[in-house]
């Protein structure tokens, strides 16, 4: 035999009734069903209770509030009964409706609400569906009687959670059960609702229905209480948060306790206990999936997976802290702490104690903050006049995250990836607390981390195959906008081969920006972003403030702008524990303060910041620098070409064109700005230079940097690009003769970056015939690092050093590299 509870989106309409008869008539006919246990209609203690508060006020608003139940009642019997049936019903209704009227009078009257009544005008949302689910069985072809368990429930008069009388309410279940015939109708028991030895009605607690199904599957020692709700199970984690949230087939009875206690509201926390103790499996089923297995929570549990169960949380919680040197070493002084609290009927979520004695901190619900002020400052007030203690200090708005499972037990490591994943989020920890039983870590954080800090350690433990980036970009120009198609490109194959997800939540280009939590199509977004509905207006602060109001697990900004403006937001996007890629050297090659802040909070903090591209675009120039200096070599000389437009002219500059022939012709190729000048001023090359310059640990500005200017000044003062060519043209015999004198040697010209001895310059240099600069094709570029460990046979990396594919493609792999430091 079975015990069957239906929640109240179960019971919320006559579409959902309709599935909860269909689901009783299919086990009614295999005779496996012992009771049937009804919780209020979805919203009705809400409403009951503002109801109540309502009358409270001396105001008649209650009335039409009162009507508008009765009809909602009345439409789902007139959906399913006709005739005599549904005269017999609507009676019912009203004479319970009129009851509860007189009691909304009553307290209108005196303008009161004590919790006693509180509860009894609670009591009508049960009896109400219960009455009215008899009938609708009865008329259904399943016989049925409706059965007010105040009559069989026996509390304690706490109203409000009532605690319930053990012994007593067994024994008059067991009793009633037992004097009724074989063949007497199913009956359809009212949750959540008890009475006191007294008489008075009492309620059991939100969720309570859950505890009066388990009551009733203990009292009678049925094989199974189902509790049919309107999910498929207990999950992973709230799938209404963490989108990725599977479901779990089967809990051990104490994981189920620690995740319902934390936040799982699909199980009240206290129903457990009465099947534990009798060994009576519960299984969650879906009232509107009824095929699904749901999930069964048992003695053990089967062994999952995976070293943890689940994930659950609770938010909206104030932390009371209490410490002071009056506490160290002194024998009962927690005892005086909880005590007082018990007094006042404060239940207590969390508790953790420093090892030195000295501080208590405890999590509870806010509306009993002050309760619980008021009863420290009582009871150590000697104290804290004396100021043995400080005055106890209350932290709100603040979430629990509890990982439970039992495994956790018997695997190292657990805590070490929770706080890992946490800290990696930039989630700050308040405090945390384990149970002996090792089932159970949990962490006090801001309610505002609450949904990252679920992805986060959901990611870790279940889906720790799958690294994921939520990428924000700014910049879909030509670098930014060739990344998305290569994202675009490669997305599946990241997938399916690689595990690893890149989720394009933000765009933006210099017009208009784009945001979806789930993910932006990358094929789409260039298109989207030129006027499509939901795109607005670009403002910069506005993509910043919203990237970071989404606090998404495991974000990471993109800039593939050349904006001082976006990089001057690199330190707050840092603070914010969000990683930057950037192929924009403005952050790098500006005040060198403001560089080297950027550098040690990313690696104090150990937030990527990750800019390789914005030094000879996809060649691995930075990195091979970082990993000389980590393995204790020293950098001594750096020579470089970095300009793929100066790369370009000069490797072509053999005289059979002139100097301004082939600055037109890289300008037709596409090497060179709109106005040649902004390349050939070398300034770009100078940037790059510094950068290079200041990874090898020197601080120099960029005034520091030595250009050797390689056009007369009147080039650069020419008004327009048809004049500077003009100028650039009678300068062709300065540059030729500067040609023939290398030519005559041996040698050729090339533009060269030389770092060393604390000083960075550019120079137009003559190169022999063995430089590795004479090597160089069309628009590469070059780096020669020399070292103390290279220094026979520098060190070469050469390639191109421009290009929309290549550049995009570095700062791809930069992307790539934040979703591997996700293990």
């Amino acid at each position: 035999m079975r015990v069957l509870k239906f929640g109240g989106t179960s019971l919320g309409s006559a579409e959902a009734i309709r599935k909860v008869v269909q689901i009783i008539k299919d086990k009614e006919h295999a005779g496996t069903v012992a009771v049937v246990v009804a919780s209020a209609m979805t919203g009705m203690t809400d409403e009951l209770i503002r109801t109540a508060r309502s009358a409270q006020t001396g105001g008649h608003a209650y009335t039409g509030v009162v009507q508008n139940m009765q009809s909602r009642h009345g439409a789902v019997a007139a959906a399913f009964l006709t005739g005599s049936d549904l005269d017999t019903a609507l009676a019912s209704l009203t004479a319970l409706f009129a009851e509860l009227s007189r009691t909304l009078d009553g307290i209108a009257i005196l303008q009161e609400l004590s919790p006693q009544t509180l509860d009894k005008v609670m009591s009508f949302g049960e009896r109400l569906s219960a009455s009215l689910l008899a009938q609708l069985l009865s008329a259904s072809g399943v016989p049925a009687a409706y059965l007010d368990t105040r009559t069989l429930i026996k509390t304690d008069n706490h109203h409000g959670n009532a605690q319930v009388l053990g012994e007593e309410t067994a024994a008059g279940i067991r009793a009633f059960f037992h004097e009724r015939a074989t063949q007497s109708p199913l009956p359809v028991a009212t949750g959540f609702i008890g009475a006191a030895l007294d008489g008075a009605t009492t309620t059991l607690g939100r969720g309570g229905s859950d505890l009066s199904a388990a009551l009733f599957g203990a009292a009678l020692g049925v094989e199974q209480v189902e509790i049919w709700t309107d999910v498929d199970g207990m999950f992973t984690a709230d799938p209404r948060m963490v989108k990725t949230a599977f479901k779990i087939d089967t809990l051990s009875y104490e994981e189920a306790m620690e995740l319902s206690h934390f936040g799982a509201k699909v199980l009240y926390p206290p129903t457990v206990r009465p099947a534990l103790e009798k060994g009576i499996p519960i299984t969650i089923r879906n009232t509107f999936n009824p095929q699904g297995s749901g999930t069964r929570i048992n003695q053990h549990g089967e062994a999952g997976a995976y070293p943890i169960r689940g994930i659950s949380s609770m938010n909206q919680l104030v932390l009371i802290r209490v410490q002071g040197a009056g506490m160290v070493g002194v024998a009962g002084f927690s005892s005086r702490l909880f005590g007082a609290l018990a007094r006042k009927g404060i239940n207590i979520i969390l508790i953790t104690q420093s090892s030195s004695e000295y501080s208590i901190c405890f999590a509870i619900l806010p509306e009993d903050a002050q309760a619980a002020e008021a009863a420290l400052a009582e009871e150590f007030d000697r104290e804290i006049a004396r100021a043995d203690l400080d005055v106890p200090v209350r932290e709100e708005h603040l979430a629990i995250i509890g990982v439970v499972g039992s495994r956790m037990k018997s695997t190292a490591g657990i805590s070490g990836k929770v706080f890992h994943a946490l800290g990696r989020n930039g989630v700050n920890v308040v405090a945390i607390a384990q149970g002996s039983s090792e089932r159970n870590i949990s962490a006090v954080i801001a309610c505002q981390d609450q949904a990252k800090a679920l992805n986060a350690i959901h990611e870790a433990f279940f889906l720790s195959g799958v690294r994921s980036v939520n990428l924000f970009l700014v910049g879909i120009g030509l670098i930014g906008g060739t990344l998305v198609e290569q994202l675009a490109d490669q997305r599946e194959v990241l997938a399916d081969e690689h595990q690893i997800r890149i989720n394009l939540v933000g765009a933006a280009n210099s017009r208009y920006m784009l945001f979806n939590p789930q993910g932006l199509d990358p094929h789409a977004v260039k298109s989207r972003l030129q006027g499509d509905t939901e795109a607005v207006p670009f403002a910069l602060p506005e993509f910043i403030q919203r990237m970071k109001a989404l606090n998404l697990p495991n974000s990471a900004f993109c800039d593939c702008t050349a904006s001082d403006t976006v990089a001057a937001l690199y330190e707050q996007i840092l603070h914010a524990s969000i990683p930057i890629v950037t192929p924009n050297k403005r952050a790098n090659s500006g005040p060198y303060d403001y560089y080297k802040r950027l550098i040690t909070f990313s690696k104090d903090r150990g937030i990527p910041y990750l800019y390789e591209v914005t030094v000879c675009a996809g060649l691995p120039v930075i990195s091979t620098l970082r990993d000389l200096f980590l393995s204790g070599d020293k950098v001594r000389r750096i020579e470089a070409v970095l300009s793929g437009t100066l790369s370009f002219i000069f490797n072509n500059y053999d005289g059979k064109k002139p100097f301004s022939a082939l600055v037109q012709e890289a300008k037709a190729k596409g090497y060179t700005e709109p106005d040649p000048r902004e390349d050939l001023n070398a300034k770009d090359a100078a940037r790059k230079a510094l950068i290079l310059a200041r990874e090898c640990g020197i601080a120099l500005e960029f005034a520091d940097v030595a250009i050797e200017p390689i056009l007369p000044e009147a080039c650069f003062s020419a008004e327009g690009v048809d004049a500077f060519f003009a100028e650039l043209e009678k300068s062709d015999a300065f540059f030729e003769q500067r040609r023939l004198e290398a030519a005559a040697r041996g040698e050729a010209l090339r533009y060269v970056a030389v770092i060393t001895g604390g000083t960075a310059r550019l120079t137009l240099r003559s190169e022999p015939a063995a430089s590795p600069f004479r090597t160089l094709v069309d628009a590469d570029n070059m780096v020669v690092i020399t070292t103390d460990r290279y220094s026979t046979l520098p060190i070469v990396i050469k390639g191109p050093g421009a290009g929309a594919q290549v550049t995009a493609g570095g700062v791809f792999a930069d992307i790539l590299r934040i979703a591997r430091t996700l293990v």
